[in-house]
């Protein structure tokens, strides 16, 4: 038994043995390259797939995902380590924030809250990630120093051409060709990215290029990082570790979304948080670039035969095998064929099933999308999901409030000719969500029912009341009373218990009636008619 969830067969340790190894093998060349592109260093993307791949594989809530730094996340990590003036002392504290805020949501049960932000929210911050990640890698495409931020990169962009440095393109088109080109049938038995480095690298090798390299990759276990911050950067610190943990969290969850559908399996989206949080808290310890589950490397896990957690140790012991042992061989690896393997990764993160909804899906999906997708490219990371969220609340709350109904019966041309309504009684129908967003068309029929000997407010339709409509039907009990007109209020159960315990002054108990005859007949006779039905039948 592994973690008493089920019994394991040798066939099933095979494919767990191999699908982990598979993994590891892609994850690599990636490892490498977001390390890089972060500005941390090759090695902190191996220590981050090494500790954050195997705490998650042993405590998260998704059996067979493989954990790692991923396009994202790097975006993200790499924005943090230029916020904070390349110290790392403070980009580890915002990894460390993040992660623990990540512990947190799992704890508090939150893992199925964060998929219920808006999918365009989520096609343009990824389809955004993706274009970052190509504009970056542009300049060490050929063979030039990367830009700091995607806008800088498009300015640079001419600069870059005139001075392209022609070895180094001709290593990126070779790489371009073989990650985009190779036959499926090959790269299910070794990867794209992989036959790439192994065989660019061999050629600028053997060829004597003399173009951009890693460098050297500190061989051994990693050393001790002590996350740090002072009072007057624990903002920026908190800040960066919230958006890490929230992309990290989306980012992870949306990879088991995935791996359900493929395996027909469930995952646990609060213990996933968990296991993420804590591997990426201890990444800030090692000096680890943070991730979240790897969409990628969990379907090659899976199609490999990875069934279970072992794969995911695997994975993590494989790199972790290589990093002791054979780092020196990394060291001249060129930075075009990192380029050319990032650029890969930025094509397919772009989220092409919005974009091909784009002439069909409606209009205020594709400017949510496209708002998050300009922010995340030219502004900022955080700016987008906050701009996203917020746009995607307006345009529901509006939705909502276009649904609630407000009406006055009788109507006004059923008034007798003394201009006042027969039988001195009005009702004002409420139908549809009572909220604040509705709640200034009930104010405005305020004036529709004045010259009444009584109002009967009917709220039998209204699925739900916040704070803001039970106010609003205080202020226009109140404003009734001091034209000396009684009011009567009709809600359902639920809703009247709101309001009692609200224990509002000018809402006490005994105005409200759970069926609108009640209502009625009560007024009626507070006025003394004894007319049933009179001056209201047929009105609906």
């Amino acid at each position: 038994m592994i973690s008493g969830e089920k019994s394991y067969s040798l066939s099933r340790i095979r494919g767990d043995m191999f699908g982990g190894l598979t993994a590891g093998v892609v994850a690599l060349p990636l490892a490498l390259a977001f390390g890089v592109a972060s500005g941390a260093g090759a090695a902190a993307g191996l220590y981050g797939a090494i500790a954050l791949g195997l705490t998650a594989a042993i405590f998260g809530g998704t059996r067979m995902q493989i954990s790692g730094p991923t396009g994202p996340m790097t975006v993200v990590f790499a924005s943090t380590l230029t916020v904070v003036g390349g110290q790392i002392h403070l980009a580890m504290a915002a990894v460390l924030v993040g992660g623990a805020l990540q512990v947190m949501l799992g704890l508090i049960k939150a893992g199925a809250l964060v998929r219920f932000i808006p999918y365009p929210v989520v096609s343009g911050f990824m389809s955004g990630i993706g274009i970052i990640i190509i504009l970056l890698q542009i300049a060490p495409l050929f063979g030039a120093t990367p830009a700091s931020a995607p806008l800088l990169a498009l300015i640079a962009l001419p600069e870059t051409l005139s001075s392209i440095n022609l070895q180094a393109a001709l290593l990126a088109m070779l790489t371009l060709m073989i990650v985009f080109r190779t036959p499926m049938s090959i790269s299910r038995v070794v990867p794209s990215p992989l036959v790439a480095l192994i065989v660019v690298t061999l050629l600028s090798v053997l060829a004597g290029f003399e173009v951009p390299v890693i460098g050297e990759i500190p061989m051994g276990l990693p050393d001790f990082v002590i996350p740090a911050f002072s009072i007057e950067t624990w903002t920026t610190v908190i800040v960066l570790g919230a958006t890490l943990a929230m992309l990290g969290s989306i980012d992870s969850l949306l990879t088991s979304l995935v791996a359900d559908s493929v395996t027909r399996t469930r995952h646990k989206p609060n213990r996933e948080l968990i296991g993420q949080g804590m591997g990426n808290m201890l990444c800030a310890f090692i000096g680890g670039l943070p991730g979240a589950g790897a969409t990628m490397r969990t379907v090659v896990n899976i199609k490999a035969g990875g069934r279970e957690r072992l794969s995911g140790v695997v994975h993590a012991l494989f790199l972790l095998v290589l990093l002791l042992g054979a780092a020196p061989l990394a060291t001249r690896i060129p930075l075009a064929v990192l380029a050319g393997i990032l650029i890969k990764v930025g094509v397919d993160i772009l989220d092409y099933r919005m974009l091909k909804l784009l002439r069909t899906a409606s209009r205020t999906d594709i400017a949510v999308m496209g708002a998050v997708f300009g922010l995340t490219v030219f502004v900022d990371l955080i700016v987008a999901v906050g701009a996203g969220v917020i746009m995607s609340m307006g345009l529901i709350i509006r939705l909502l409030a276009r649904e609630a109904n407000f009406r006055v019966w009788p109507a006004d041309d059923e008034r007798d000719g003394s201009g006042m309504v027969e039988g001195g009684v009005r009702v004002l129908e409420v139908d549809g969500p009572f909220f604040f967003g509705s709640t200034s068309q009930l104010l405005d029929r305020v004036d529709q029912v004045m010259g009444t000997r009584a109002v009967v407010i009917d709220c039998q339709r209204v699925p739900f009341m916040d704070l803001s409509a039970q106010f609003a039907l205080e202020d226009m009990i109140e404003r009734l009373r001091s034209l000396d007109i009684p009011a009567y209020i009709v809600v359902p159960g639920p809703i009247r218990r709101e309001l009692e315990y609200l224990k509002a002054p000018y809402l006490p108990p005994k105005l409200f009636y759970e069926a609108l005859e009640d209502a009625l007949d009560a007024a009626r006779r507070d006025l003394g008619d004894s007319r049933a039905g009179i001056g209201l039948t047929g009105t609906f």
